[in-house]
């Protein structure tokens, strides 16, 4: 067993053992979280932020938690929503003109947010630099046909979530999604989670470290279906070399690079669990918390090759709803509970070489807290 640091209230005493028998087994350095009615009953960390394991992963620790930051682009636009500035149901179109090219008049902005719109990959970008360059890829994106009628089917958007979510914040706002997500979520909440990374937070990273018996060429692909097959990637690939890079940090990639940890992670999404306000500070009202959790599509997912149920934003698992990222990082919130649990960690693993139970482990550790 590690040594654990951080606070953790007695009855919630299985999230820090599991968090300590993780350490003790698959993870370098990693932290959990806990929020509870807009609380935190858990903020614990423990191991080491470089794979020679000679740096301590800290309480200020951070990291990329990739696709968990979609949790917090879905975030923004459920704010917009509820102050009356964006219509879930409207055309995308109607924000982003451009957009209604190529059949797509009729993608409503709930089938961006729930992976339905039919645009699971970019055209054009072949290598991740190209990602960089925000404006072009929107641009392609407005131009291309759907692969399937909008609504009527699912396929994950794992990087054009962002890219269409923050093109739509920005054309209502002015400001890109990581400028609005720094102003009107992490600010007012002083939770410490970036989408994008400026260069003052550097010394703080714990760079991402690939899974075991595998180096940093590893790269993100869509899982296999169950007859062992797997939708062709035809974009950039991504490598975790790319996810540690500083181009990647200044970049902003409102579906994939968010840089935080638990207790950021947690706070933030806590504010959906919680009916729209934590710790004296309202985000939005309780109306305009529950499309995080209500169904939108439930189905055979195209990309994922798995049966999946989306809400406006998030992934929904019976009465919780949430969504991790590449590697194992996680948030999952339930709002019967109020209760809201976050793993972060930099030790990746590869799902197909080897079982990745460590967040859930974590959540369901809570779960036994609240019993």
């Amino acid at each position: 067993m590690s040594d654990i640091e951080g606070f953790c209230e007695p009855r919630f005493a299985a999230v820090r053992e599991a968090l300590a028998a993780s350490l003790g087994k698959d993870d370098v350095g990693a932290s959990a979280a806990v929020y509870l009615d807009g609380e935190p009953v858990v903020d614990i960390w423990g191991g080491y932020a470089d794979a020679n394991r000679s740096v301590r992963w800290e309480r200020d620790t951070l990291t990329g938690v990739n696709s968990t930051t979609k949790n917090m682009t879905a975030l923004c636009a459920l704010i917009l929503a509820d102050r009356g500035r964006l219509d879930l149901s409207a055309p995308v179109a109607a924000y982003w003109p451009e957009f209604a090219a190529a059949g797509k008049e009729s993608v409503l902005v709930r089938h961006v947010l729930s992976h339905t719109a039919g645009l699971p990959d970019v055209s054009g970008p072949t290598a991740v630099e190209d990602l960089y360059d925000g404006e072009r890829v929107t641009a392609e994106l407005a131009a291309q046909a759907p692969e399937w009628e909008p609504g009527t089917a699912a396929g994950y958007h794992a990087l054009t979530f962002g890219f269409l979510v923050g093109e739509i914040v920005r054309r209502v706002t002015g400001r890109s999604l990581g400028e609005f997500f720094a102003a009107e979520v992490a600010e007012p909440l002083g939770a410490d989670f970036h989408i994008g990374l400026s260069a003052e937070y550097d010394h703080r990273v714990a760079p991402l470290i690939p899974p075991p018996s595998l180096g940093d060429e590893y790269a993100a692909a869509a899982p296999l279906g169950p007859d062992g097959s797997r939708r062709e990637n035809t974009g950039a690939t991504i490598r975790v070399k790319d996810t540690n890079s500083v181009a990647w940090r200044r970049a902003e990639l409102p579906a994939v690079n968010g840089f935080g940890n638990a207790r950021s992670v947690a706070l933030v999404q806590s504010v959906l669990s919680n009916r729209g306000a934590v710790g004296g500070v309202r985000l939005l009202s309780p109306q305009g918390c529950s499309p995080a959790w209500q169904e939108v599509f439930r189905g055979d997912d195209r990309v994922l090759r798995t049966p999946m149920s989306w809400t406006v934003g998030f992934g929904r698992f019976g009465n919780t709803f949430g969504w991790g990222g590449w590697g194992g990082s996680l948030v999952m919130s339930d709002p019967d509970s109020r209760m809201t649990v976050a793993y972060v960690m930099n030790q990746m693993l590869d799902r197909e070489r080897q079982e990745d139970n460590r967040g859930m482990e974590i959540v369901m550790a809570a779960y036994s807290g609240l019993h």
